[in-house]
């Protein structure tokens, strides 16, 4: 199954002006300078809005719940990079105990390595999504043939283990490229993104992460955590656990519900979310 793919506008300015730069140089050489000069700029931009994962500049990114969602009280926890086999199954107890439910972009490769753990976050009620094969921290910068190679492996290996082809993309960072858009379209995913990230894969720091989860916390928000690279705090433990408790107990508190990105998109009408 596709999806249309509509270029952004950013990417039709592009297209445009790259084609009138090549026109430029052709039929007025002297005017190279100034069409270099413009290419060069573009790509910069391009660049700038792949590096920004919130942006909408090169395609469709869901980075906050639809407002039917945000109307329920609905919030999305994202997990990131598992399932890791020390910390997911601790992670489930937890949601478990809060009554919350989950959405873990999953690495193919680990959930082939541990397919067991993927059935069971799926049959405690959360959701697995895309996260690529192999989590390559260069994803960004990979060519159209690698990244459709990255992305319907990680397909495969999530179907394979779990019986449910993933309906959202994540990649790694969030970062990404024009390439990307087409891909997913061709594939039938959305790029799903986040509002909130509090980088707990670098703060071990349980205060300093669970500052930046709820810092101005609102109906709609996607928020972002980590099971697997998750930061060690001070006592050696990974900082999700310290922070999952109390970020579960502030969303109570806020008469915030925790649920699946894909409960929330179904209810917008999101047919890829069936």
């Amino acid at each position: 199954m596709t999806r249309p793919w509509k270029p952004s506008t950013t990417i039709q300015a592009s297209v445009a002006l790259h084609a009138m730069a090549g026109a430029a140089v052709l039929f007025a050489p002297g005017w190279w300078p100034q069409a270099l000069a413009a290419v060069a700029a573009n790509q910069v931009l391009l660049t700038g809005a792949g590096l920004w994962p919130r942006s909408q500049l090169l395609g469709p990114n869901i980075n906050r719940l639809p407002t039917s969602a945000a109307a329920r009280n609905e919030v999305a926890l994202t997990i990131d990079d598992g399932p890791d086999p020390e910390i997911t199954p601790r992670v489930l107890d937890l949601l478990d105990a809060a009554g919350a439910k989950a959405t873990f972009f999953c690495i193919g490769a680990q959930v082939t390595r541990h397919a067991a753990l993927a059935r069971q976050i799926v049959a405690r009620g959360h959701g697995i999504e895309n996260h690529s094969e192999h989590h390559l921290k260069l994803f960004a910068a990979l060519g159209p043939r690698r990244m459709h190679r990255e992305i319907t492996a990680a397909q495969a290996s999530i179907a394979s283990a779990t019986g449910r082809a993933p309906r959202y993309f994540r990649p790694t960072a969030g970062l990404r490229n024009p390439f990307l858009e087409p891909i997913l379209a061709r594939l039938d995913l959305q790029l799903a993104t986040w509002t909130r990230r509090p980088f707990d894969t670098r703060c071990g720091n349980a205060a300093i992460v669970h500052g930046r989860l709820v810092r101005d916390l609102a109906a709609g928000d996607i928020l972002l955590m980590h099971d697997g690279n998750s930061a060690p705090t001070l006592a050696g433990q990974p900082v999700i656990l310290e922070v999952l408790p109390q970020l579960l107990a502030t969303l109570r508190n806020a008469g915030l519900h925790s649920v699946t990105l894909a409960n929330a998109m179904a209810s917008h009408g999101d047919p890829s979310s069936s």
